[in-house]
Order: C-alpha cells, then sequence, then structure tokens
C-alpha cells in the first residue's frame, strides 16, 4: 500500500478511521489518537519490519510494536487493519459488546497484531522492555517498538522501566513518546509538570532524540538515525515526538477536552470535510 500511496495519504484516511469509529461508538478517545498517527503511521508502512501473514504472539522474526497508552486503540487498530491483519470492515465494530476492538487492546478474542492487553498506564514500557531481552535471548535481532503518553509518563512503573532497559543494555528497544502537553484534566503541566523531557530520559542513560511528530520526513530520519545507533551503541532509545493533540480537525486541536471525548453527528461531519479520503472509508 505504502507504494501506492504516500504516508501522508495514509495517515489521512488513518484519521478518517478515528473520528468516524469514535463517533460511531459515542465513547473513545481521538486527541491522542490524532496526535500519534503520523509517526504511528509512517511505522506501519514505512519503518518495521513485520508481517500480518506470519503473525504470532511470540513475535518471533518480526518487528514488535506494544501500545502502552492503549486509549489511542482507534489509531492502533486503524493502522493494524490498512496494513492487512484484519478486515478493514471490522473497524465498524469498535468498542461493540464482544467486538474483538475493544475499548483497549484485549487479547481475549485474539486479535492479530495486538501482543498484550493494554490500557492501565505506565505498564507497557515494562512489557516492551521484557520482549526486547527475550529477542535478545533468541537471538532475534528484530526491534521493539512501544508508544506512550507524556501525561502517562507520570506514573512511576514507566521510569523503573526505564532503569531496568539500561541495565541491560535494550540497544534495540526503541520507545516514542506522543509529547502533545495534554492529558485528560489539563495540560501535563498543569497536572504533575515533567521538565525536560530530553534532558531527564538523556539523565537516565537512554539515547535520546527530539522530532516533530507531524512532519514526515523528520520522521523516518529519526528513525533512521534511532536504528543507525542500534547497531553499534548499548543504549535503548527514547524517540520524543513533539506533536498537537488533535492534530487534522481543528476544532480538537491543542486542547485536552478532546482526550476522550466522542464527536456528535455535525462534528463527526465536521472533522471529516478536513481530511481527505484516500484509502476508501469502511
Amino acid at each position: 500500500m505504502s507504494d501506492q500511496f504516500t504516508l501522508e495519504q495514509i495517515a489521512s484516511q488513518v484519521r478518517r478511521d478515528i473520528i468516524r469509529m469514535v463517533a460511531g461508538a459515542q465513547s473513545g478517545h481521538p486527541g491522542g489518537s490524532l496526535s500519534s498517527t503520523d509517526f504511528v503511521t509512517a511505522l506501519f508502512f514505512r519503518v518495521m519490519k513485520h508481517s500480518p501473514k506470519h503473525w504470532s504472539r511470540d513475535g518471533k522474526g518480526n518487528d514488535m510494536f506494544f501500545l502502552s497508552a492503549g486509549h489511542m486503540s482507534p489509531l492502533f487498530y486503524s493502522v493494524l487493519a490498512r496494513s492487512g491483519y484484519f478486515d478493514v470492515k471490522e473497524l465498524a465494530e469498535f468498542r461493540k459488546f464482544g467486538s474483538r476492538l475493544q475499548g483497549h487492546p484485549s487479547v481475549e478474542h485474539h486479535l492479530p497484531g495486538v501482543y498484550v492487553a493494554s490500557g492501565s498506564l505506565g505498564q507497557g514500557l515494562s512489557v516492551a522492555a521484557g520482549a526486547a531481552l527475550g529477542k535478545r535471548l533468541d537471538k532475534d535481532e528484530r526491534f521493539v517498538y512501544v508508544l506512550v503518553g507524556d501525561g502517562e509518563s507520570e506514573e512511576g512503573q514507566i521510569w523503573e522501566a526505564a532503569m531496568f532497559a539500561v541495565r541491560h543494555k535494550l540497544n534495540r528497544l526503541i520507545a516514542i513518546t506522543d509529547w502533545n502537553g495534554q492529558q485528560i484534566d489539563g495540560t501535563v503541566d498543569s497536572v504533575i509538570a515533567l521538565g525536560d523531557l530530553e534532558s531527564k530520559w538523556n539523565a537516565f542513560g537512554w539515547k535520546t532524540f527530539v522530532c516533530d511528530g507531524h512532519d514526515m520526513n523528520a520522521i523516518l530520519s529519526v528513525f533512521d538515525k534511532a536504528h543507525a545507533y542500534s547497531e553499534t551503541g548499548d543504549k535503548p532509545v527514547m524517540i520524543l515526538m513533539k506533536t498537537v493533540m488533535g492534530k487534522g480537525v481543528d476544532f480538537m486541536e491543542g486542547t485536552h477536552k478532546w482526550h476522550g471525548k466522542a464527536p456528535s453527528k455535525e462534528q463527526e461531519q465536521q472533522a471529516l470535510s478536513q481530511l481527505q479520503e484516500t484509502l476508501g472509508d469502511y
């Protein structure tokens, strides 16, 4: 698909999927899903080496992706479906009772592409670190990626996992923070300020990069830099993606109010009018 469409075109469709899923269910989290869309699209359609046809929960032979901030499930489900893990039409089942597409990723129904249930914030980095250590023990050279939120980074377990990853020199672990400055109750700074995240991750012993999370060329470049470092370095990598909450929909941008709020039918149409349909709606 990435040969037929630009990453920007795919990202536009993913954003449409997010809006339609959350509006259809009248429940979900559009804000962070939209802010993370560009770099997660780049991951699934250009950066990661993964095969839906040869997917298994042990992750052998594939790059692995973990969504620690599990409330961003609309984004996760869209990129999984659009890259071939399951039929795109199943996106219409988002948050329905008994659906495989639960509000937070679940393994109960064995949805392809989902390695672990997530949504209890703070846990995903620990799981990803364990997976990266497992790959080393199995002599599997593939990468492990994990997406965390900046609000989620107020959780103590994030920093315990950070120390663990450095202790074990997990250089093929690449973590990504959606640094949009917003969380459910307001700005991150107004809840528990994180300070200078770049300096903080450096101080914890990680190789840290900062990137514009909405510039595809910059995104691809920073992943290239992360991979190049991992070939010779002995530190885990953190990429801090500077983003805008609700990116792509003007009335959702830059505010925490759309962290976990579904648009009305009128707002759904207003949002969709700003997003190009490129791959075809489900």
